[in-house]
């Protein structure tokens, strides 16, 4: 009898140093796939992704850029997709974290593989050309992933005050587990910064490279990727699909213009609740296991978190969910070799 599962695709956090080499190690034998991914990117003038992953050396000035990472973070993800073994598993739903809705959206085949390389790669390439605004994120949970009371509450008395200043402008971007990623101009950032009292020495900790995603500040890039990618590149999802707000989009049963305006409108300009996308997941879907595609593992524990917040199986804390690993694996990670054949056989 096969697995359930629901698939969570990876945003633009994800290709660090230990992943050069990902796509090459893992998928070296999808030679027509890899060939279309640089075959695109030649057409525009960049730099491929076999390049880019078979580089000698990693530089977090060239990996963090939105233009390179984001389709480098495609290309990992989607064959990792692809390497699951359906003969085990039956994938019942896909989500994904900010960038990795689009990854979704052809995961779940409402893009094709390579109009999925075309959205992913525009909108990556508009977020750097113009980089609005930037990100720093700061957790609200202790060290067992519990909610610390008053915590996230304290976060956004201080998102709000700032972002009230007249030369600031500040938003929450991400919910992401036991996290809040926020997002606005360098006033409102360095203010926040200023404010929040460090924590572990590593947060509040500003992402490198990433602009102001999903905030208002975004409208410009919106509306030049709805200018550059038309909604007929757009279908029916084969797999349902849930969003940024936790809602789910059917395959037979999706507005595909609807579907358009939300992944070039909506989720760019305004907050993407991934702990929601998450939660909404394993309770509509009741998956027996959660796939995370690589490459990295950087999602892990935000998967965890969210958990834990909704008492997902009984889940109540890090220790809950370490035990539950170590038992009967809930999360694989396919950016671990020791998990990922768990689900690519």
């Amino acid at each position: 009898m096969k697995k359930t599962a629901v698939v969570i695709c990876p945003g633009r956090g994800t290709y660090n140093k230990p992943e050069l080499g990902y796509l090459g190690r893992h998928h070296g034998d999808r030679a027509d796939f890899i060939a279309m991914l640089d075959r695109y990117r030649a057409e525009q003038g960049q730099t491929t992704i076999s390049a880019l992953d078979g580089a000698e050396r990693y530089s977090v000035a060239s990996y963090s850029r939105g233009d390179n990472a984001s389709p480098l973070i495609y290309g990992c993800a989607y064959a990792d997709f692809m390497a699951i073994d359906r003969d085990d598993i039956e994938i019942v739903a896909v989500t994904g974290n900010s960038m990795g809705w689009y990854i979704a959206l052809a995961c779940a085949g409402a893009l094709s593989a390579e109009n999925g390389m075309h959205v992913v790669n525009t909108m990556g390439t508009l977020m750097q050309e113009s980089l609005i605004g930037g990100q720093t994120v700061y957790p609200f949970v202790d060290e067992e992933w519990n909610v610390i009371p008053g915590k996230r509450a304290e976060i956004l008395a201080h998102v709000d005050d700032i972002g009230n200043r007249a030369e600031c402008s500040l938003f929450v971007s991400i919910e992401l587990g036991g996290m809040l990623v926020l997002a606005g101009n360098e006033a409102g950032l360095a203010a926040l910064e200023a404010a929040l009292p460090r924590v572990n020495d590593r947060f509040p900790m500003r992402l490198p490279n990433h602009a102001a995603f999903h905030t208002p500040l975004q409208q410009p890039i919106a509306d030049k990727g709805r200018a550059l990618l038309p909604a007929e590149i757009f279908g029916q999802p084969q797999i349902p699909l849930v969003d940024g707000q936790g809602s789910a989009w059917y395959p037979h049963a999706t507005d595909v213009s609807a579907l358009w305006r939300y992944t070039l409108d909506h989720q760019v300009v305004q907050p993407y609740d991934f702990t929601r996308a998450v939660q909404s997941s394993v309770q509509e879907f009741a998956p027996d296991c959660v796939i995370v595609l690589g490459p990295g593992n950087t999602l892990g524990g935000a998967v965890a978190q969210a958990l834990i917040a909704c008492g997902w199986d009984g889940l109540r804390s890090k220790s809950d969910f370490a035990d539950r690993q170590k038992q009967d694996p809930f999360l694989i990670s396919m950016g671990l070799d020791e998990q990922r054949v768990q689900a690519s056989g």
